[in-house]
C-alpha cells in the first residue's frame, strides 16, 4: 500500500477536469431542433454520453499534500468559487489540509484488510488516480470520507480557536433539560454546523453547475458524510455540588472520535445502494427493484467495482501482488481471497518482541526484548500473459 506520507511528494500540476466536458460538447437546444431526425439521435446519444461519462477529479484533496503551504493557484482542479474561498480563507484551507490526512488515514484502516486498500498515489493531482473514475462504491465511500473529514477538522479547529470566523456553538446557551434533569450550557461546544455549511459550499461547489449523473451521485454521498459526524456529537457534563454531587450540572456538546464516523461509513459501504438515473435527470431511483430504495443516509454508486486483482491502468487497479495475506483467515485478508486464487509466498523473519515485563515499584514496567521467528505471507505476482492482457 502506498501510505499517506507518499503524498507529501506531489509538485503541483495543472489539468482542466475531463471526462464530463459538457462546455465545449454539448449541442444547444435550438441546434438540435432545427436539424433533422438522425441529427436529434445524434444529439440524444451525445447528451446520453454526457450523463455516464466519468470526469478525472483533480481536486481540493490535493490540499493535503500541501501542508503548510497552501497556495490557491497551485491547487489544480478548484473551480472558481472553491478558489475564491481559499484565497479568502487561508486558515481553513490549512485545516482542511490537516484533516485531510486525517480522513485518508481513516479510509486506508477501514480498508487495509481488502484487495482495493485506499492507496495513495505518488505525484498524481488525483490522489487516488484513475480508480475513482469510475461510479463504484468505492468512489461512494471516498466522497462521504472525505466530506466528513472536512467537516470534523473544521469543527475541531473552531472550538481550539483556530479560525478566525469561527467560535464555539452559539446556540448552546442557557439552560436545558434532558433525561437527568435540568442542567446548564457552558464551556466550548463544539461548532458542527459551521463545519457543515463551510464543507458543504466549498466542496460541492465543483459539482453544483454541472448536474450529470456522477455530480449528482457525488452530492448525494458528500451530504451522506456531512450528516454522519454531527450523528456521533456526544453531550459531555461536569458536575457541581457538595462532596462531587451532580446538583448542578454543566454540559457541552463534543466531536466524538473520527474513527466512529468512519465505522458508520463504512458499514454504509457495505449497504450501499446501486441506482440509475430517474427519467427527468434530476435525481435516482433504484437500479434493481427487488431492492430496497436509497434513503438520504445512504451510499450509492451507479457502476459495479473491478475485482482489484490485477494491475490495471485503465481502471486504476494496482492488483494485489505483494499484499501481506492472512494464511488462517477465510476473509477478505485470508491469502485465498487476498491473492484471488494465485497463491502466496512465504518468508521467515526475526521480530523483536518485547516479553517477561515486570512492574517494578514504583511505577515502571521493565520488559525484556524476545526474538522469535514469523512466518510473513504475501501474495504472488500474476503470470505476465494474465498481467499484459490488463494492461
Amino acid at each position: 500500500m502506498l501510505g499517506l506520507s507518499r503524498i507529501l511528494g506531489l509538485r503541483p500540476a495543472r489539468i482542466h477536469r475531463g471526462g464530463s466536458p459538457g462546455a465545449g460538447l454539448s449541442p444547444g437546444p435550438s441546434s438540435c431542433q432545427n436539424q433533422g431526425a438522425s441529427s436529434r439521435m445524434y444529439c440524444a446519444c451525445l447528451l446520453l454520453l454526457l450523463l455516464v461519462t466519468p470526469r478525472v477529479d483533480s481536486s481540493w484533496w490535493y490540499i493535503g499534500a500541501l501542508g503548510a503551504r497552501v497556495i490557491c493557484d497551485n491547487i489544480p482542479g478548484l473551480v472558481n468559487k472553491q478558489r475564491q474561498l481559499c484565497q479568502r480563507h487561508p486558515d481553513i484551507m490549512q485545516a482542511i489540509g490537516e484533516g485531510t490526512k486525517e480522513w485518508i488515514r481513516e479510509c486506508q484502516h477501514q480498508f487495509r484488510h481488502h484487495r482495493w486498500n485506499c492507496s495513495t498515489l505518488d505525484r498524481d493531482h488525483t490522489v487516488f488516480g484513475r480508480v475513482l473514475l469510475r461510479s463504484s462504491r468505492e468512489a461512494a465511500f471516498v466522497y462521504a470520507i472525505s466530506s466528513a473529514g472536512v467537516v470534523y477538522a473544521l469543527t475541531r479547529a473552531c472550538s481550539q480557536g483556530e479560525l478566525k470566523l469561527c467560535n464555539c456553538d452559539p446556540l448552546r446557551r442557557g439552560r436545558a433539560n434532558d433525561g437527568k434533569g435540568d442542567f446548564d450550557w457552558g464551556g466550548c461546544s463544539d461548532n458542527v454546523n459551521y463545519g457543515i455549511k463551510f464543507a458543504k459550499t466549498f466542496i460541492d461547489a465543483k459539482e453544483r453547475p454541472i448536474r450529470d449523473g456522477r455530480a449528482l451521485m457525488n452530492l448525494h454521498n458528500n451530504r451522506c458524510g456531512r450528516t454522519a459526524v454531527k450523528r456521533f456529537m456526544n453531550m459531555e457534563c461536569k458536575c457541581h455540588g457538595v462532596s462531587g454531587s451532580c446538583t448542578l450540572r454543566t454540559c457541552w456538546m463534543a466531536l466524538s472520535d473520527f474513527r466512529k464516523t468512519g465505522d458508520y461509513l463504512r458499514r454504509k459501504y457495505n449497504g450501499a445502494v446501486e441506482v440509475i438515473m430517474n427519467q427527468d435527470g434530476t435525481g435516482f431511483t433504484v437500479a434493481n427493484k427487488a431492492f430496497r430504495k436509497a434513503t438520504k443516509n445512504d451510499l450509492v454508486y451507479f457502476e459495479n467495482s473491478p475485482d482489484y486483482c490485477l494491475q490495471d491502468k485503465a481502471a486504476g487497479s494496482l492488483g494485489t501482488a505483494g499484499r501481506v495475506c492472512n494464511k488462517t483467515s477465510r476473509g477478505t485478508d485470508g491469502c485465498e481471497v487476498m491473492c484471488c486464487g494465485r497463491g502466496y509466498d512465504t518468508t521467515r523473519v526475526m521480530q523483536i518482541t518485547k516479553c517477561e515485563c515486570k512492574f517494578k515499584w514504583c511505577c515502571a514496567v521493565e520488559c525484556k526484548d524476545c526474538e522469535e521467528a514469523v512466518d510473513i505471507h504475501t501474495c504472488k505476482a500474476p503470470k505476465r500473459a494474465e498481467w499484459l492482457d490488463k494492461t
